[in-house]
């Protein structure tokens, strides 16, 4: 565990000052967000977050090979590292284009299909799909359909949801602890080795989106840019992924304690992804409606997200952001804890949580509005 808060320390300094610098280079080449109908920064701000955060994930490998621990994992666990990193190159590449000449979608499309063939060439692909209690092995072609689907909705979910000041990197860092928390224990509880690819790769991001934040964070000196919110994205899905080939399939049958949990831990890093993104995939399939009842293109843009929305019921900018952390965290934490700890005590607080947060949505504009209205009247 301390060699990963290693992991996690050199990938949050590197990002955090590579951003300065990066900063600097997205002014110089013209890579700046203006100020359009849809957007709610009212100065043009930079771009090239993602560039900062890749020297990051790539200096957390470095480090990782040199650690006493981590350094004498399995040739498989880095092997799988190396062709993430590889195929975040290509899709961070992607993005930065995209900053700098706005790429329409097609292309852009396609630079993402392109990074995800480049993870499978590389070893990192599903290996089994758990069915009705049963496992079912796939053959080359549907492993590959498979993992690339899984790849491209990630990465254009987290580009959806990055409308609001340090929003898609928030989530996706909640979405990277809750992963390697559920990785770290499943390990612990089946004696497995603690050395794995899925949880170097979520120890990576946390840490890339802790150290992205102090610059990315509402009031923001700076956007992660479409070649950020595709990195996360990225890297998040092909962690989840590489953990069903690191394990075996009947080892993660078991909960916390060998017994089994609420529903089968082998269904996680499948359903994960989705779970910690489950708001910016709902707000994927509602805007691809939306727009195609319009007659518009299912990518055209538009100010009707969810984020948008809680601006518009009367929450803070700050406070929209927190409140999205807030869900994520509800979600992704939630699925790991009712999947590996049985028990009604799991269910009850997951559902009291629940609560809370609907409440702090829906209700703290009204309970604000009437305080400050009497207090006006006063």
């Amino acid at each position: 565990m301390r060699e990963y808060l290693v992991v996690v320390g050199v990938a949050l300094g590197v990002t955090y000052l590579l951003a300065t610098i990066a900063r600097m280079v997205a002014v110089r080449f013209g890579a700046v967000a203006r100020v359009r109908d849809r957007d709610v920064h009212s100065i043009p701000t930079p771009y090239f977050g993602g560039p900062a955060m890749l020297g990051g994930l790539l200096a957390a490998y470095l480090v990782a090979t040199h650690l006493p621990f981590l350094s004498m994992a399995d040739d498989s666990v880095f092997d799988a590292v190396r062709g993430v990193l590889l195929g975040g190159v290509v899709i961070c590449v992607v993005g930065v284009i995209d900053d700098l000449f706005e790429l329409d979608a097609l292309s852009k499309f396609a630079g993402q299909v392109l990074a995800g063939i480049v993870v499978v060439t590389q070893g990192v692909q599903f290996v089994y799909l758990p069915l009705f209690g049963n496992y079912l092995g796939l053959d080359r072609a549907q492993a590959t359909i498979f993992t690339v689907v899984l790849i491209v909705a990630t990465a254009n979910a987290v580009n959806f949801v990055d409308g609001l000041d340090g929003l898609a990197s928030g989530m996706v860092g909640i979405g990277a602890v809750a992963f390697f928390t559920y990785a770290f224990i499943l390990a612990v509880q089946n004696g497995e080795s603690r050395a794995m690819a899925a949880a170097l790769l979520t120890a990576s991001l946390a840490g890339v989106c802790l150290g992205i934040l102090p610059h990315n964070f509402f009031p923001a000196r700076m956007f992660i840019g479409d070649s950020g919110s595709m990195l996360i994205g990225f890297v998040l899905a092909c962690s989840s992924i590489s953990l069903t080939g690191q394990f075996p399939a009947t080892s993660i049958r078991q909960g916390v304690g060998g017994a089994e949990a609420s529903f089968l831990p082998a269904l996680l890093p499948l359903i994960l992804p989705f779970a910690i993104l489950m708001i910016p995939f709902v707000d994927l399939a509602l805007a691809v409606v939306r727009r195609t009842r319009a007659g518009r293109s299912p990518f055209s843009p538009d100010k009707m997200h969810i984020h948008h929305r809680l601006l518009e019921i009367g929450h803070s900018h700050r406070r929209a952001v927190l409140l999205m952390y807030m869900c994520a965290a509800l979600v992704a934490f939630g699925s790991v804890v009712i999947s590996l700890f049985s028990g009604w005590q799991s269910t009850v607080a997951f559902a009291a949580l629940t609560v809370l947060t609907i409440c702090a949505m829906f209700l703290l504009p009204r309970v604000e509005k009437r305080i400050w209205g009497r207090a006006d009247v006063a």
